[in-house]
């Protein structure tokens, strides 16, 4: 028999009651598959078991269920939902004895309905009962329609309750496995409650609109001028209408739950259309639009679920290589949360160019969008946004997804501590392990109610309508991520919030809120505001992310012959570490064009190759480069001596243990180091030729870990081979095409 992992499906004798689109497919995919066993298979229609069997998708069957229960091994039950008593109660009658050890599964598209029905025909729920459903389906219907491919990279629902047996779950799940399904297990009541939104409500519409238009006197006319959008939307209301009303009927109350939604959704709709609110109008339609393609990405990753499997995409990196040219590297994504969050709450339109398209940017447009915002674009970088005002946001219609941005997750909990609604943030799988306590405590000082998961990691539920007052905080460990939170705090706080910092970080929030007209004053350490006041619109240009550009910035460095320029990059001096310690480790570096931009430095940065030398890291320059030390610990490698790298803790509690992930790495290649608990010895190699080896790397899913050592690629003598890369497009979208332009030897492939 199958095991729990099983994909090879070994019944000698299955059944499938109903041979009609979905259990005709079903034998089809099997046959096509080179299932061994025999498929019979019952349906009232006489005419279509013979279709079946001339088809060559089944082997035999008939009208009369009892007499082919002889000797079957699995039962799927594939009539309409309505039917589906009077077939469990036959069941109970031919299998006698063999009902709790006879698999027993379905295809209904309503699954309560169905567990119901089966308590009431077997008196309990029998052991061997696995209730199913496959996503997939066709307008078409009759065995004559039968595709074996209809279930291939497509979904199969199973809702195991509390009574199934794991030999039957296995046993069914090599069934849908066997058609290449990708099968996913869910709580009855709840499978119910998303299939009425993602499928029933559509149909329910589609059939709707085709009527309301059908019985109008120009429906000639109308019909006739369909464009594409309107076939393609209605083209589901040619199912089958028993089915459909079937379907309905058996999951009325949860139909009726999305229907409610919906028809509130169209209310407020309406009365935009109405009052001529565009706002009101883009707002709805952008929303939607985004939704659709950002969820639609993540999901075909399968990155949105933290439960869903991740996609491994694996860096191949080619040694040596060479580093020229002119390039710009996206924009600062610290500026760009920062750019939306505030726009958002400002009155007025704000204008944003230079904002960086990562996956986690757009978590957060797409997370404001749901509080009611109107975004325009991004398009080529540009993104427009018709602020709310300080108490203008609605509370988001479920939690909040933030993708796998530490940032963004801080900085909303600040934000939305303040707001009159209860709001709850998640995030990816890699971002639920990351501790969100250093937030919460010092929010619920402030009089905030935040829930967390163990040790204080996410989902974070934000008890909305609490009186929010400032307070004086010492940060135990530098971050400005915590210190941002507690000022978007204070903005919604009585009387003054007060920031104390052991060490200096960046100043992004504080610079972005004058510019935006809301005082921020600055004393030594210590930063604050005093809550109450308004934010203005304005235009705001973002940076390069120096960031970004330390992984160029590194690989001319190390490389002989190399001359390249990074165009417009943000220097901020909250941020300028690691242009200081690779100053101090004798690179050529010069800046030039230095300007301001919307309150924030930049500069254009040319980096010629120079023989590097090991340093003791100055401990003022940790908090200034603490994200960059993975692209630095690759330049220690490349530099004649030791650098020695202390006071470094926070990297221990970034996507990775930076610290371990990094010396795990370099352990691959081959370069002597020693790994203490706030730091790394590392020993570098000489000044021409290659200084280490290659081999295959984890990189923990962490983005900065991937490109740190395809940068090292430049100088090893043979192939490195990075997995988990997948989350580079997080923070640096064209990663690898931007590498690729100015003589990195990188490809990209998806495992």
């Amino acid at each position: 028999m199958a095991t729990q992992e099983a994909t090879r499906l070994e019944e000698p004798r299955l059944l499938i009651v109903g041979l009609g689109l979905i259990g005709g497919s079903l034998a089809a995919a099997l046959k096509a598959r080179g299932f061994r066993g025999e498929i019979l298979a019952c349906d009232r229609d006489a005419d279509e078991i013979a279709r079946g069997v001339a088809m060559g998708i089944i082997d035999g069957g008939g009208t009369e269920l009892e007499p082919l229960l002889a000797g079957v091994s699995l039962v799927v039950l594939a009539v309409p939902v309505l039917a589906m008593e009077s077939v469990l109660s036959a069941l109970r009658q031919g299998l006698g004895e063999r009902l709790d050890t006879t698999p027993i599964t379905d295809v209904g598209s309503s699954k309560v309905a169905i567990r119901d029905a089966a308590r009431r025909a077997f008196g309990r729920l029998p052991p061997s009962l696995v209730l199913g459903h496959p996503i997939a389906g066709s307008e078409k219907s009759g065995v004559a329609a039968a595709n074996p491919d209809l279930y291939c990279r497509h979904k199969v629902i199973l809702t195991p309750t509390a009574e199934t047996a794991a030999e039957a779950v296995a046993q069914v799940r090599a069934l849908w496995r066997a058609c290449e399904a990708e099968v996913l297990e869910m709580p009855v009541e709840r499978h119910d409650q998303v299939l009425a939104r993602t499928s029933h409500l559509p149909h329910l519409l589609a059939f709707s609109l085709v009527d309301t238009l059908a019985r109008q006197d120009e429906r000639l006319e109308i019909f006739r001028y369909a464009a594409g959008g309107f076939r393609d939307f209605t083209r589901i209301a040619g199912s089958d209408p028993v089915m459909w009303r079937d379907i309905f009927t058996a999951n009325r109350t949860a139909v009726l739950a999305a229907l409610d939604d919906f028809e509130a959704g169209l209310a407020r709709l309406r009365r935009a259309v109405s009052d001529g609110d565009g706002d009101a109008m883009l707002a709805t339609f952008d929303r939607a639009s985004h939704a659709r393609h950002y969820f639609d990405t993540l999901l075909n990753q399968t990155r949105y679920y933290p439960t869903m499997e991740h996609n491994n995409v694996r860096y191949r990196v080619a040694p040596g290589g060479q580093v020229a040219g002119r390039i710009r590297v996206p924009g600062d994504k610290s500026i760009s949360h920062r750019s939306i969050m505030l726009g958002a709450l400002a009155e007025g339109v704000t204008e944003v160019k230079g904002f960086l398209e990562g996956e986690d940017s757009l978590a957060t447009l797409q997370a404001f969008r749901e509080m009611g915002v109107a975004i325009e674009g991004p398009h080529q970088g540009r993104v427009t946004i018709h602020g709310v005002g300080m108490h203008g946001l609605k509370a988001p219609a479920g939690p909040l997804y933030v993708g796998n941005s530490g940032t963004a997750m801080r900085l909303f909990a600040g934000l939305l501590a303040g707001q009159a609604f209860d709001s709850e943030l998640t995030g990816d799988a890699s971002l639920t392990k990351r501790p969100m306590g250093r937030v919460a405590d010092p929010l619920r000082l402030m009089g905030a109610e935040i829930d967390t998961a163990e040790g204080g990691r996410p989902p974070l539920r934000i008890h909305g309508g609490k009186a929010l007052k400032g307070i004086t905080y010492d940060m135990p460990m530098a971050s400005a991520q915590v210190k941002s939170c507690l000022l978007l705090a204070g903005l919604y706080a009585e009387g003054e919030t007060r920031v104390r910092e052991p060490a200096p970080t960046r100043d992004h929030t504080e610079r972005m809120l004058n510019g935006f007209g809301y005082a921020v004053e600055r004393d030594g350490d210590t930063c604050w505001l005093s809550g109450g006041g308004k934010l203005g619109a304005g235009p705001i240009d973002v940076p390069s992310d120096i960031s970004s550009a330390t992984f160029f910035l590194v690989a001319a460095a190390i490389t002989p012959g190399s001359d390249l320029v990074l165009e417009h990059v943000g220097i901020n001096p909250t941020r300028i570490g690691v242009i200081n310690i690779l100053t101090l480790m004798g690179a050529d570096l010069e800046l030039s064009n230095q300007r301001e931009v919307g309150g924030e430095p930049v500069a254009d940065i040319r980096v010629r190759y120079a023989p590097l030398k090991g340093i003791d890291i100055p401990v003022e320059q940790v908090p200034l480069a603490i994200d960059e030390f993975p692209s630095l610990f690759i330049a220690a490698a490349n530099a004649e001596g030791i650098t020695r790298l202390r006071g470094a803790e926070e990297l221990r509690v970034k996507e990775s243990d930076r610290i371990q992930a990094m010396a795990d790495g370099l352990a691959v290649l081959g370069v002597e180091h020693t790994v203490v608990a706030d730091g790394i010895d590392i020993v570098g190699g000489k000044p021409q030729g290659a200084n280490y080896g290659g081999g295959r790397i984890d990189s923990m899913g962490d983005h900065r870990i991937a490109m740190a050592f395809t940068v090292a690629g430049l100088r090893a003598s043979a192939p490195i081979e990075i997995d988990d890369c997948a989350n580079v497009a997080t923070s640096f979208p064209g990663f690898v095409e931007l590498a690729g332009r100015v003589g990195l030897r990188v490809d990209e492939e998806g495992a």
